[in-house]
């Protein structure tokens, strides 16, 4: 399975911080807030990963990843020169996925929960289908909200419904297989110019082949798309570490973890960051 993180957004909404920086490459707490899309795709077992930028940002995200090799991951990048919406990702990276499985998440999310690992990979091994997952929330009004059975199959999805059918909301990870390809080749822009993700997930729910997964309270979804989100994801991340003495997004962690790199590389990675908190826990592990 391959990895597509959309990391393209120009972050209007944070302007001015985001005038001179992408919004991926803004501190959350102590790491940049693209470490956090990209630790999903490694606790699913994905380490080929197409990162997809701004215009003309390419050597700045080359610059923090490089080719990824320093946690274990094989990362190629691409431009994405117009916003077209979501799901034109799929379209950006459909040389890169080829004949494969894909995994697509926002450059914003962050996500945590003790067996998201487990949750992850469970879903990275559905071959046939669509996997989509259901976060509760108290007022889903300004969310995609997704309506399920007990089995987890999909049974309508509705963007910003006036009477929602459920408290379910869609966060920004998505897995498909290969069919998504035929699918978001076929879309035609919405009413406001972009190729929404939402029409690619009903797609697969009219074939019935779309299932949800929910997300239950012990996991944390949260979205920095504004300053108070951003703000708010800082802290959270400082607590959930505070708290259990192990690190969020720690991308050389995850990749000794998966046995893509060894314990005294990671140390060596700690060795020249230990001026740093984070490189004191590279060093401990």
């Amino acid at each position: 399975m391959k990895g597509i993180v959309l990391a393209a957004g120009k972050g209007t909404r944070l302007y001015p911080m985001t005038k001179p920086v992408c919004k991926p490459l803004l501190p959350v707490y102590d790491k940049p807030l693209i470490y956090y899309p990209l630790a999903i795709l490694m606790q699913a077992g994905i380490s080929d990963v197409m990162v997809i930028v701004p215009p003309d940002e390419t050597d700045t995200f080359r610059a923090l990843l490089g080719d990824g090799e320093q946690f274990g991951l094989k990362i190629t990048y691409a431009e994405q020169p117009v916003a077209r919406g979501i799901a034109d990702a799929l379209l950006i990276g459909r040389e890169f996925v080829g004949e494969d499985r894909v995994c697509l998440v926002l450059g914003d999310n962050i996500f945590y929960a003790p067996t998201l690992g487990d949750t992850l990979k469970k879903a990275a091994a559905n071959e046939k289908g669509a996997t989509v997952f259901g976060y509760w929330v108290e007022d889903p009004h300004p969310f995609g909200v997704v309506e399920f059975d007990k089995d987890g199959k999909a049974i309508s999805i509705e963007e910003k419904p006036r009477h929602p059918k459920s408290n379910y909301v869609i966060p920004g990870l998505y897995f498909y297989d290969n069919q998504v390809m035929e699918i978001a080749g076929n879309l035609k822009p919405s009413a406001r110019g972009e190729l929404e993700i939402t029409d690619v997930n009903l797609e697969y729910l009219h074939r019935g082949q779309l299932q949800v997964v929910p997300l239950e309270k012990d996991f944390t979804w949260l979205d920095a798309g504004t300053a108070d989100s951003l703000l708010d994801a800082g802290r959270t991340i400082k607590e959930i570490q505070d708290e259990t003495g192990r690190y969020v997004g720690c991308l050389e962690e995850l990749g000794l973890q998966e046995g893509w790199i060894d314990q005294d590389h990671v140390h060596a990675i700690g060795d020249e960051l230990s001026m740093t908190l984070y490189g004191k826990y590279l060093q401990c592990l």
